[in-house]
């Protein structure tokens, strides 16, 4: 590659054609000694190369004049040219850094609005989560009232099957169709649908207590996302230019093909929110429900049992009657028989040893 001088030598040759002989030496001589001699040995006769391994002649002051404004004019426009890169790099770095300042307060309220939202949901979360804990908590006493009211009613069945039985051991024209034998029956089959109805209603509030607790897991996930979410989001609100430690890191911008829009976000908590609402407010249904039932069925079992009752006074107050008419008829008939033995059979008696 040609030198600095080489090149003045080539422009003043460009500016003074009259010198053209002379500036081509000058160019000559400036090559290095080695790459001269290869070019000039490809290129010159024997002759001219003995005329180039001569001693250059001397420069002009004119020339020299030439050469320093040459070279002067080169640096300066050089320098003008760094001056200009450096003051738009000055400009860029400028642009850059307000670029840079603008984005980040701007991702800093992104941020903030993005804990915003999740303290937000978080706070929903929670409390439908500790609503659903304590309907659920509340349902399973209502199931231990309907499992201890079914056990109760399974002794009066008992009681009233017996009974059915033991009339059944009358004998006679007692073995009748009576009112008491169709209140006892009539007891029977409240007793045996109010079983059935408790026993529909327990299995209700079993799936019942199923979906509050599937309510209840949903929410504790989603929670548990929010929670991990929150932390994260506080650690990067806490970030700023001065934390040590920071360093690039690349593919941090590549966005996951898992993960969801903040529309699906919301629409996720949302329906979470929505399941936890909708299963309260059947378990508050089901429990009033139950203390309906409760009520209807114990009101039935009273009334019936009072029915029972009083059909068994009536039958009671009925049986002691015939029995107390039967007792009177057996005396009489009994005190008649005694007094026609004594005025029949007796003086007959006495007259067979006469009579013998």
């Amino acid at each position: 590659r040609l030198g600095r001088h080489a090149r003045c030598l080539l422009l003043a040759q460009w500016r003074a054609p009259w010198k053209k002989g002379w500036l081509r030496r000058g160019w000559l001589h400036c090559i290095s000694r080695s790459f001269r001699f290869q070019l000039v040995s490809q290129a010159l006769p024997e002759k001219a190369m003995a005329k180039l391994l001569q001693v250059p002649p001397k420069f002009l002051p004119p020339e020299w004049h030439i050469a320093n404004k040459t070279q002067y004019s080169s640096a300066e426009a050089q320098r003008s040219r760094s001056e200009r890169l450096v003051d738009e790099s000055q400009r860029l770095v400028d642009e850059i850094e307000r670029t840079t300042q603008k984005t980040q307060s701007d991702v800093n309220k992104r941020i903030e609005q993005r804990l915003e939202e999740i303290k937000f949901w978080k706070q929903q979360l929670d409390d439908k989560l500790d609503q659903i804990v304590k309907e659920t908590e509340v349902l399973l006493t209502f199931r231990t009232r309907l499992e201890k009211a079914l056990e109760s009613c399974k002794e009066p069945l008992l009681i009233v099957q017996e009974c059915l039985l033991n009339r059944e051991r009358r004998v006679g024209i007692d073995l009748v169709h009576d009112e008491v034998e169709r209140e006892l029956i009539k007891e029977a089959e409240v007793l045996q649908g109010v079983i059935a109805l408790l026993e529909r209603t327990l299995e209700q509030t079993d799936e019942q207590i199923r979906l509050n607790r599937s309510a209840k897991y949903n929410l504790e996930m989603d929670l548990k996302d929010k929670f991990t979410a929150l932390t994260i989001d506080n650690y990067c609100s806490s970030l700023n230019n001065n934390t040590p430690d920071i360093r690039y890191a690349q593919n941090v911008v590549t966005i996951d093909a898992s993960s969801v829009s903040p529309q699906e976000w919301v629409e996720f908590s949302n329906v979470n929110v929505e399941k936890a609402d909708k299963q309260r407010n059947n378990s508050l249904a089901l429990r009033a429900l139950i203390d309906s039932i409760l009520s209807q069925t114990a009101s039935d079992m009273l009334k019936q049992n009072k029915t029972v009752n009083i059909a068994f006074q009536n039958r009671l107050k009925e049986t002691k009657d015939a029995k107390a008419k039967l007792e009177i008829h057996l005396a009489k008939v009994s005190t008649r028989r005694a007094s026609r033995y004594l005025w029949d059979v007796l003086p007959r008696r006495e007259s067979i040893p006469f009579l013998e």
